[in-house]
């Protein structure tokens, strides 16, 4: 009898370090994207362009399926590069139509995000009817599962997202040029095409680490949330992305802890909900420029307005 209580004890106890464990390297992969998303999503939402990051997910979807097409595998590194390289290939179709027809931005961004994503969902779609069973779980890529985050997916997210990140280090001055005066940099001599290009990629390595874990559908926002959030609280473009990684980070870990502790919920959506949270105290209690800081202000500026107006009235009447 004791021994069967003992055994039972044993199992329990490993049940939940494996759970525990579990939950850790999801968590500290969420937390590797958003703070990625987060830094690399900032430049983005300062060139005007938050939607890019919704074209470049869904223009993803069509390379994961192609990858799988000729593979007929689902390792997750063959199936995200076949990802980053339609979504960067969907990116210079978008700015090449803008560059090369008269065609606005949004307008090409719109053609383009559809025509990748409708292409993607009939290969999807003729890859169910081919019966392979090696397609299931390509959904994940669509919808997000960060629930199915391994050692190897974080290591993943961790390499690419650093060597993205020293990369944006190391072209700070002419991308910071690039993003608020783009003439002035190409006044200068900046190669304007090569830098957007660059920026483009990175914004296309973020976005393919975070397919697995938040999907297509939602991984625009993990791009764009941070940085919104962040932007609220400075001025200043290197604190913006220090606070734009703190958010996403802090999205990451808390969604992965609300999902984990209630059942049926899933992770990647949280985690985007938790972002907007985060967007929204932001908005709200931002100094300088949340409502709150701006309603107290107001708020100042009448009072004193009054009592300017009564010491006048004051004044004439002696």
């Amino acid at each position: 009898m004791y021994a069967t209580e003992s055994q039972g004890k044993i199992k329990n106890l490993s049940i939940l370090i494996h759970f525990d464990y579990t939950l850790m390297i999801v968590a500290i992969g969420a937390a590797l994207l958003g703070a990625v998303s987060g830094t690399l999503g900032t430049y983005a939402v300062l060139r005007r362009q938050s939607l890019l990051g919704d074209a470049i997910s869904h223009a993803a979807l069509p390379g994961i399926a192609i990858a799988f097409l000729l593979t007929g595998s689902k390792t997750p590194l063959i199936l995200v590069l076949g990802a980053a390289v339609a979504g960067w290939l969907g990116t210079l179709f978008i700015l090449s139509i803008v560059r090369l027809t008269r065609i606005k931005y949004d307008s090409a961004l719109g053609i383009i995000l559809s025509t990748f994503f409708g292409f993607g969902l009939v290969l999807h779609t003729l890859i169910q009817r081919t019966g392979n069973a090696n397609q299931a779980g390509l959904d994940t890529f669509l919808f997000g599962q960060a629930a199915t985050i391994l050692e190897s997916d974080v290591l993943t997210i961790g390499i690419l997202g650093g060597i993205a990140i020293v990369i944006m280090l190391v072209f700070w001055k002419e991308l910071k040029l690039l993003i608020f005066d783009e003439g002035f940099a190409a006044s200068l001599g900046f190669p304007i095409r090569a830098l957007d290009i660059l920026l483009t990629s990175l914004l296309v390595i973020a976005i393919v680490l975070g397919l697995q874990a938040v999907g297509a559908v939602l991984m625009s926002a993990m791009l764009v949330a941070p940085a919104v959030a962040a932007r609220q609280w400075t001025d200043k473009l290197s604190v913006m992305m220090l606070l734009a990684a703190c958010f996403g980070a802090l999205a990451g870990v808390s969604g992965t802890i609300i999902s984990s502790s209630a059942s049926r919920i899933p992770t990647g959506p949280t985690i985007v909900l938790c972002a907007t949270v985060v967007v929204g105290f932001s908005i709200v209690l931002a100094p300088n420029r949340g409502l709150l800081w701006n309603s107290l202000r107001y708020q100042r500026n009448k009072r004193n307005l009054k009592m300017l107006g009564r010491q006048l009235f004051q004044s004439e009447e002696q």
